[in-house]
């Protein structure tokens, strides 16, 4: 049995300033629970609708009714648990190997995608503005598949960070040299801008190159998802 204040401090973490406060965020989704479980996270409670469904923690599993579940979660269709984690604690990005830095980007959609490529094409430092979706946002949660766990995720001053760095800073246009005719050092920063207005003054005075994705001759499209555009720059960076 869980209690109304328990549901009810759950469902208040959906909100920036809560989480903020607590210093925890919420999971929803046996796959979800399951990674982040695995990952090593710091539990703060897991809940359930079916016994033996998560693995791998030493808290205490509260079984809850499907209408509690419901109550609690943020989704339309709750998938039999959600569990509350602390948040990393964040680590000074570094500028080792290849780092993203997100200039305002504010569709948690995106953000959540973005870390998911940062996952796979193993970058190890996401860098984010100020103003920039919070990771732990739940539509953010649900696009990183997981991910979250395995990205050091900083929000911090982009000027500060980037006026410190010692390697190629590189801006993502859409018009200016195409990514293919680029060669890329073994690190680096990329640098991806607000889905409306692009890559700020105060961001851009710290890069050393533009870049772009060329679109093909007669295209009508006016310009790519930010996620999107990333996916394929991230893809260039990497490639042997």
């Amino acid at each position: 049995m869980v209690a109304k204040s328990e549901i009810k401090f759950i469902k208040s973490l959906q909100l920036k300033k809560n989480r903020m406060q607590h210093g925890l965020f919420v999971a929803e989704g046996v796959k979800m629970v399951q990674d982040l479980l695995d990952s090593g996270l710091r539990v703060h409670s897991v809940y359930a609708t079916e016994e033996g469904i998560f693995s791998g923690t030493q808290e205490e599993i509260t079984l809850i009714s499907a209408s509690d579940l419901k109550r609690m979660s943020s989704l339309r269709s709750p998938n039999k648990g959600l569990a509350v984690f602390y948040m990393h604690g964040e680590d000074s990005p570094g500028y080792e190997g290849w780092n993203i830095v997100l200039d305002d980007v504010q569709d948690p959609g995106n953000l959540g995608t973005i870390i998911r490529l940062c996952d796979w094409f193993g970058i190890r430092n996401l860098v984010c503005s100020r103003e920039t979706v919070d990771c732990y946002n739940p539509k953010v949660l649900q696009a990183t598949m997981g991910s979250i766990a395995r990205v050091n995720i900083s929000y911090t001053d982009l000027s500060e960070y980037l006026a410190a760095a010692n390697c190629p800073v590189y801006g993502s246009y859409m018009a200016a040299t195409p990514v293919y005719s680029s060669e890329f050092n073994a690190n680096g920063i990329l640098v991806m801008g607000n889905e409306a207005h692009g890559i700020s003054e105060n961001v851009a005075r710290f890069l050393t190159d533009k870049i772009s994705i060329p679109s093909a001759p007669g295209s009508g499209a006016e310009s790519l998802n930010v996620a999107t555009a990333t996916a394929i720059l991230l893809y260039e960076l990497k490639r042997p």
